[in-house]
């Protein structure tokens, strides 16, 4: 079977060389680097390979999407250009068992962007079980290492000339509060309305936790905490990637650190509560690098190989 990374020299593009290189049955198609921006010999790739994975900037990957003419060539792209669209299969392979297959047999698959996989997985079960109604008003912050902000980002925070090398070890970023995740997380969380999402970055370079407050007398039925958390776990019960962690007063940590995933290919779920005022919060922890791109990708991957 052979692959092509379109864009294979970018974080996420050499993240996912370095993971396919363990997997067996795969050839890679390589591209020198003086021609990466070279139309016609990504085209040559793109039209010859099984499968190519777009980690590119958005506008290079609809135009990569538009350069292949071959029928039987597949697409998983890795930016946020096709997140949105309806020809585009949704590449969350928790949602259900025939969600994998669709995937498994999709022509175009969009990889979820960081942010957005971990508030839809808190969000979409809530959703599914009727505890949350879909015009609910939902509050949404996170943080995030650096690396998810892509090279410029990066650039900045390692380039000591650079003037944010120096700034603030935590900055709140999108406050125009139209982050490019927020109609992804709407679309497919199934809620009617925008989330409000306050996202910050820190100094650090990967690792991240989404959150969201809820109270719980606004919910359907007023709900326990721990309904919550029953819910949650039981839609994800029996996945490898995904873990709804115990409920219990005991077992619940006092602190969650943002850069503890990192490295990690998977996502912890954690329900915090203070029943007296009704109120709940749903903590995601995630590597942005890990199952917020690279990692999620292998997971489309294999289902697309299978």
């Amino acid at each position: 079977m052979q692959l092509f990374i379109d864009g294979v020299f970018g974080t996420t593009g050499l993240q996912i060389r370095e993971r396919l290189s363990a997997e067996s049955g795969i050839r890679l198609i390589g591209i020198d680097e003086s021609l990466r921006k070279n139309k016609d010999a990504r085209a040559e790739c793109l039209n010859e390979a099984d499968i190519s994975i777009l980690c590119l900037p958005d506008e290079a990957a609809r135009e990569a999407a538009r350069l292949v003419k071959n029928p039987k060539a597949r697409l998983l792209d890795a930016s946020a250009a096709h997140r949105t669209k309806p020809e585009w299969i949704y590449g969350m392979p928790e949602w259900s068992q025939n969600h994998r297959q669709t995937i498994a047999k999709a022509r175009r698959v969009s990889n979820p962007g960081c942010y957005a996989i971990a508030a839809i997985a808190l969000i979409r079960p809530l959703m599914e079980k009727g505890i949350m109604p879909k015009d609910h008003p939902v509050f949404l912050t996170g943080v995030s290492g650096y690396t998810g902000g892509g090279a410029g980002m990066i650039s900045r925070y390692e380039n000591e000339s650079d003037p944010d090398f120096t700034r603030s070890p935590v900055q709140a970023y999108a406050l125009n509060l139209n982050h490019k995740h927020v109609e992804e997380i709407r679309l497919h969380s199934g809620l009617t309305s925008a989330p409000l999402f306050t996202p910050f970055v820190g100094r650090y370079r990967q690792g991240m936790i989404v959150e969201m407050p809820l109270h719980l007398k606004a919910l359907k039925g007023s709900p326990r905490a721990e309904d919550l958390h029953d819910a949650l776990a039981a839609f994800y019960d029996g996945e490898e990637k995904i873990a709804v962690m115990p409920f219990e007063a005991n077992a619940r940590p006092d602190r969650l650190d943002a850069d503890s995933f990192q490295g990690r290919d998977d996502m912890e779920i954690h329900i915090f509560s203070h029943e007296p005022r009704g109120h709940a919060l749903l903590c995601a922890i995630l590597d942005n690098l890990g199952k917020g791109a690279a990692g999620n990708a292998m997971q489309n991957i294999r289902l697309m190989l299978a």
